[in-house]
């Protein structure tokens, strides 16, 4: 049995508070911690609160650590989000069809498990999975050539191999690529994206993980 010495102040104290506190699972707390000062068995409190023994004495280690302090803390479970559970098939799904906005994950999120989240939140939860925005170079203004090949060659085509492979997701395309690609047909560059067109979009953003 766990024994306690209670001080006139502390009775006092746990006298006024079991009636006044506010939250009446606090309220049993401090019952327990009374019925206990005025020395009644560990049978007894629990028969009168109706406690188990073992919360009984998670009470009176807690009331030995902080007193009355301690008893007020409480803890409230926190079920996982209901996009966690299905972490493993959104993250799978969009490492193959990377979205061009958080609107489209918003939607296929909804199509895959059924739920439906605000923005703000399904951009938390991209950031949670290991998708953090990654500014990419702007595609030069002046109408050069070399230039923009050089940017092709050197910037955009290792970062869309990395995505492919898997290092890399590419969660928003550039704003300007449809002005990119008439470009470099007006220049004579030319490249074959037939396997995989790319998506407009309003950022110049990497979703690097």
């Amino acid at each position: 049995m766990i024994k306690i010495e209670f001080t006139d102040e502390g009775k006092q104290a746990l006298d006024y508070e079991r009636y006044n506190y506010p939250h009446p699972q606090v309220q049993r707390k401090i019952e327990a911690l009374w019925l206990k000062s005025q020395g009644l068995s560990h049978e007894e409190i629990c028969r009168l609160t109706g406690i188990s023994p073992n919360t009984l004495r998670s009470y009176l280690r807690a009331y030995q650590r902080g007193g009355i302090e301690a008893l007020k803390r409480l803890k409230f479970y926190q079920p996982p989000s209901e996009m966690s559970q299905h972490r493993m098939t959104i993250e799978e799904y969009f490492r193959e069809h990377p979205p061009a906005s958080v609107k489209e994950a918003m939607a296929k999120i909804e199509e895959l498990t059924g739920i439906k989240r605000s923005e703000n939140r399904v951009r938390e939860f991209l950031k949670a999975i290991g998708m953090a925005p990654r500014k990419v170079g702007m595609i030069p203004a002046k109408a050069d050539p070399k230039k923009q090949e050089s940017f092709l060659k050197e910037e955009l085509e290792p970062r869309l191999e990395e995505a492919r492979g898997g290092q890399r997701v590419v969660f928003l395309l550039m704003l300007r690529i449809s002005c990119w690609l008439l470009f470099l047909a007006y220049c004579g560059i030319s490249h074959d994206y037939s396997s995989k067109p790319p998506r407009a979009e309003s950022d110049s953003t990497f979703w690097v993980r």
